[in-house]
């Protein structure tokens, strides 16, 4: 891997969950300067996907990661709420600062034998050969590296990119915002909100919670336009604060960091050329309207984990490698789409509100992007995927190759835990089997289709752990969901037949694999 950001320690760290080694090539001199005002926001499935790589283990409580879990989101202009969003417990956005995250990130990657993190070096050159890649870097007395694959996670100027000769074309400046995170009181502890036409400070501005009663305030700026100076941040701080207080009595605040972010729309024209990747800011830039990049980030770090380990193992097609590219950068194409169609209504410049997806106004597209709701800003699904399979037919509430619910499972003999503790390392198969709970688990292997179903599980040509759900939404019982190591459904059957699941793991494998070996 090239780049230690939290994209780049990401897949190392879900390469090692596979048994895979790795090898982290960073061009930095070790930890950067935390700064306060540069944060990010994931998703409940990418908090899930956190939690499990930088906790080395099987709970949330051991990953150290410091962050806010969001209880309310509020939408407003001028004095009235436009729209206000309870979470519900599991499904709140995640902020946490970024440093946070890539720190917590980086002693999970230090603890693991199988990853190597290798500092000051830049890389220079890569070549490919049939069986795999080398590069060179610079620093140091200068190396030549030889691995099986090569993932590119080295950022928007990626180095990675430049030398595929990859293009990387797209729009600049789309969008500017002025940034602070402060330490105050506001009225809305643990909440989210986004302000348009606020009174006596004008603009829109948002304030998002985080822990120690720090505040991210972020200010809609024009694309294009004047040096924002510390002065006029300091003085935007006042004023807003000012307008979200008793006016005779401004809130006492902190001022921890400020900045100027500016936002850019560019996608990369290939994101596999060979056996070499490019993820995360290296392959798309987004971050416009609510959308968040880092999130974006770890969801290609978590599609290409499992392929690259499958084919490293030797159990994968070269058919599996190409679907990442199809479906992250089809993925990050649909987002891209939907800000393009977004942005002229929300900066108000678009005679056309009713031609944009659903009518929906500025502040509806705005809350969604947030929230994580809609075009802008739910998870990404694979419905066109070749690895899946239709299951509309089925009812399941889960759209086919779309993130599944995080309902709770049992494994044989195990105890119950959310379904997204388990993934990341094989296929999951599980079965819902209302009144499973009246049962130990132990007993579960003698009784009804169970033992027809986990020989079946046994046979398949991937690694896969079979789980008992007593209810999915939508699922009728004896229903299996087959899925993926990142948690997308790949396929529902309508109850126990072998001969299908069997078909459904060679698919997700990229077809038969004749005379496979390690490469």
């Amino acid at each position: 891997m090239v780049g230690a950001g939290p994209v780049g320690l990401a897949l190392t760290l879900a390469l090692a969950r596979h048994e895979v080694p790795s090898v982290l090539l960073d061009a930095g001199d070790g930890p950067s300067e935390p700064r306060p005002a540069r944060t990010c926001v994931l998703r409940p499935d990418t908090t899930a996907l956190a939690h499990r790589l930088a906790g080395g283990a099987e709970s949330a409580e051991s990953s150290g990661l410091s962050g806010t879990h969001w209880r309310a989101w509020r939408t407003l202009r001028r004095r009235q709420t436009v729209r206000h969003v309870e979470f519900a417990p599991g499904a709140a956005p995640f902020h946490l600062a970024q440093h946070t995250l890539t720190g917590a990130l980086a002693a999970a990657a230090h603890r693991s034998e199988l990853i190597d993190v290798v500092p000051h070096r830049r890389l220079t050159e890569l070549e490919q050969h049939p069986g795999g890649v080398r590069a060179r870097t610079a620093g140091g007395l200068g190396v030549t590296w030889s691995g099986s694959y090569l993932v590119g996670c080295d950022g928007a100027r990626s180095t990675v990119r430049k030398l595929l000769g990859v293009r990387f074309p797209g729009r600049t400046s789309v969008e500017r915002r002025a940034v602070a995170t402060v330490r105050c009181a506001l009225p809305w502890p643990q909440e989210a909100l986004l302000h348009r036409e606020l009174p006596g400070a004008g603009g829109e501005v948002s304030a998002r919670s985080l822990p120690g009663g720090r505040w991210r305030l972020d200010w809609r700026l024009p694309p294009r336009g004047d040096l924002v100076t510390p002065d006029v941040l300091i003085e935007r701080v006042q004023r807003t604060l000012t307008a979200w207080s008793d006016p005779d009595a401004p809130p006492a605040y902190e001022l921890l960091d400020t900045g100027v972010h500016t936002a850019h729309q560019r996608i990369a024209r290939r994101w596999r050329q060979g056996r070499v990747f490019l993820a995360g800011d290296a392959a798309r830039l987004l971050g416009a309207l609510g959308t968040q990049s880092v999130d974006e980030g770890l969801r290609d770090a978590d599609n290409l984990a499992w392929k690259l380990a499958l084919a490293w193992h030797g159990g994968a097609g070269d058919a599996l490698l190409d679907s990442y590219e199809s479906e992250r950068r089809g993925a990050s194409v649909a987002r891209l789409r939907a800000l393009d169609q977004a942005l002229p209504l929300v900066q108000d410049t678009s005679p056309l509100r009713s031609l944009l997806p659903g009518g929906r106004g500025p502040l509806g597209l705005l809350t969604d992007g947030h929230v994580g709701e809609g075009t802008l800003g739910a998870p990404g699904g694979y419905a066109h995927s070749p690895l899946t399979s239709d299951s509309a037919a089925f009812g399941v509430a889960t759209a086919p190759g779309g993130v599944v619910d995080d309902v709770p499972v049992t494994p044989p003999g195990g105890e119950r835990c959310p379904l997204r503790r388990r993934l990341g390392r094989g296929l999951l198969v599980v079965l819902v089997a209302p009144g499973a709970r009246v049962w130990e688990s132990r007993h579960w292997m003698h009784a009804g289709v169970m033992p027809q179903l986990a020989a079946a599980v046994r046979a398949l040509p991937l690694p896969a752990e079979l789980l008992v759900a007593e209810a999915y939404p939508g699922a009728a019982p004896h229903t299996c969901l087959v899925v993926r190591p990142d948690g997308h459904l790949a396929a529902v059957l309508p109850g126990v037949d072998a001969e299908a699941l069997a078909a459904c793991a060679v698919a997700l494998g990229g077809g038969p694999v004749d005379g496979a070996v390690r490469a």
